[in-house]
C-alpha cells in the first residue's frame, strides 16, 4: 500500500506515468490492457455527479476520430469477479459507450476501496472544469472519509489550503443556492457574493433572472445588506477596517464564516458551520488553544 500511495497528491498523470513501466500482458493483475466496455461498471462513490450532454457529446465527436488517447483508471471489482470498477475517467467511458466502442484502454490497478475514493477525488478536483459544488463535496467526502483536516486534504490533492476552506463554505449556502451551482445557472463567484447575505435563496433567484454577472451580484448583495429593515432598530454602523480584516483572518485560518459584532469593545463572535466535520475541527482548534 505503501508504494501505491507516493503517487496521490500528484494527479491521474502521475500513476500512469508509473504505469507505463509495466509490461503489457493477457491478464495482467496490473497495468495497461484492453477491456471490453460491457465489464466496466462506473464507481458508486464517484465524486462527480454531472455529466453535460454537451460535454459528453464533445468527448465523443473527439473519441470517434482519435480513440480513447489516455486510459482510463480501473480496479478489479470488489463485487462481481472478472469485472472492473471505474476509478477514474468515468467521463471517457460514457463518451466511449455514446461513441459504441467494444473495448477501452484501462490502466489496471489493485486498490482498497479508501485508496480508490481518494485517487477519485484527486483525479476529479484537478481538472479545471469541475463544478465548484461539487468540488466542495468532494472536500467535505475527503475530510470525513479520510479523517482528514483541511490541511492534509488540501496536500493531497495539491491545493492550497485557503482555496480548500474557500471551496467548503459553498457547503453553508441553502441546498436551492447550490442546485443553482450545481447545474451551471450560478458560477462558484455569484455564490460567494451572497454566501453572508440574509436571504440568499431569493438573491439567487434574482441573479439568475436577471443574467447578473458577478460584480453585479456583488453591489446587489451589498445593497441588500446595507438596506434598513422595516420595524428594526437603528442601521447598524459599518464596520472598521481593522474588524473586516480580522474576521477574513479568522475565515482563512478555520474555513468558515464568521462575523465580528463589537459594541465599543465588548460584543460577539459568532462561527457558521456547514457539516458535523467542520465542527469537529473547530472544537479541536478551540480545545488544543
Amino acid at each position: 500500500m505503501a508504494e501505491g500511495r507516493r503517487g496521490l497528491g500528484r494527479g491521474l498523470s502521475a500513476l500512469l506515468g508509473e504505469a507505463e513501466e509495466i509490461p503489457h500482458a493477457a491478464e495482467p493483475a496490473n497495468g495497461v490492457r484492453e477491456i471490453p466496455i460491457e465489464l466496466i461498471h462506473r464507481n458508486p462513490e464517484q465524486p462527480r455527479r454531472h455529466f453535460p450532454d454537451a460535454e459528453i457529446a464533445e468527448l465523443e465527436s473527439s473519441i470517434r476520430s482519435q480513440g480513447i488517447l489516455q486510459p482510463i483508471l480501473v480496479r478489479p471489482s470488489p463485487r462481481t469477479p472478472g469485472e472492473f470498477e471505474i476509478v477514474a475517467g468515468e467521463r471517457r467511458w460514457r463518451a466511449a459507450q455514446k461513441a459504441g466502442l467494444a473495448i477501452v484502454p484501462a490502466l489496471v490497478r489493485a486498490l482498497d476501496d479508501d485508496h480508490a475514493f481518494e485517487i477519485a477525488v484527486i483525479e476529479n478536483v484537478q481538472r479545471e472544469d469541475l463544478n465548484a459544488m461539487e468540488e466542495a463535496q468532494a472536500y467535505a467526502s475527503l475530510i470525513r472519509r479520510m479523517a482528514y483536516t483541511q490541511d492534509k486534504a488540501a496536500t493531497a490533492v495539491g491545493k492550497s489550503r485557503s482555496h480548500v476552506a474557500n471551496t467548503l463554505r459553498l457547503l453553508q449556502l441553502p441546498d436551492a443556492v447550490q442546485d443553482h451551482v450545481l447545474f451551471g445557472r450560478l458560477t462558484a463567484g455569484h455564490a460567494r457574493a451572497i454566501l453572508a447575505a440574509a436571504f440568499p435563496e431569493v438573491l439567487a433567484q434574482t441573479i439568475v433572472d436577471k443574467g447578473l454577472s458577478v460584480r453585479e451580484a456583488e453591489s446587489l448583495a451589498k445593497a441588500k445588506s446595507d438596506a434598513p429593515k422595516k420595524g428594526s432598530g437603528p442601521r447598524r454602523a459599518p464596520k472598521d477596517t481593522d474588524t473586516a480584516a480580522l474576521e477574513a483572518d479568522l475565515e482563512e485560518a478555520l474555513g468558515m464564516s464568521v462575523d465580528i459584532a463589537d459594541r465599543g469593545g465588548a460584543g460577539e463572535i459568532r462561527i457558521r458551520y456547514a457539516t458535523l466535520e467542520q465542527l469537529d475541527e473547530l472544537c479541536r482548534k478551540l480545545t488544543r488553544a
